[in-house]
């Protein structure tokens, strides 16, 4: 009887893991196209940043959400998140190269993910629903990498 028992409720706890809802990648309408983008491969070889994006290398180093929002998987790149938040809501934010992303939604400070090398791309929401990448900001990126002191405004 206990043994019974004791196998149902692990039963019934491993079906609740079966409920999680999986996270669907974010598909966004880029204005700007270029030939070579991240995800693509030459000669065999993974691209891992593009034009537009700049990189950092972390070595590791956690990276930080620089506002109180919501953590995406991105559609196409190598190990691309995106981050939006209704502080900016013209504009998201694409990091590549991330791993071990948490996603869903995030405080301002808390660690978005990890990675050797990370590529921060700032894209900007166009009048007609699409996205374009702009010059990224530099106080956006410092808060992407260092955990901001309370009370910092934007």
């Amino acid at each position: 009887m206990a043994l019974s028992l004791g196998l149902g409720v692990l039963l019934l706890g491993l079906g609740g893991c079966g409920r999680l809802t999986p996270t669907v990648p974010r598909q966004i309408v880029l204005k700007q196209a270029w030939e070579i983008e991240s995800g693509d491969r030459v000669a065999g070889q993974l691209v891992t940043g593009s034009l537009g994006d700049i990189s950092i290398r972390l070595q590791g180093a956690r990276l930080r959400a620089p506002f109180t929002g919501q953590v995406e998987p991105a559609a196409k790149g190598f190990n691309c998140i995106y981050f939006s938040s209704p502080e900016v809501p013209a504009y998201l934010f694409r990091y590549c190269g991330v791993s071990h992303p948490h996603l869903g939604p995030i405080e301002a400070g808390d660690v978005m993910g990890r990675g050797r090398y990370i590529h921060f791309a700032t894209l900007r929401r166009q009048p007609d629903g699409s996205w374009a990448m702009v010059e990224p900001s530099d106080r956006v990126l410092e808060r992407s990498l260092n955990r901001p002191p309370p009370g910092l405004p934007f």
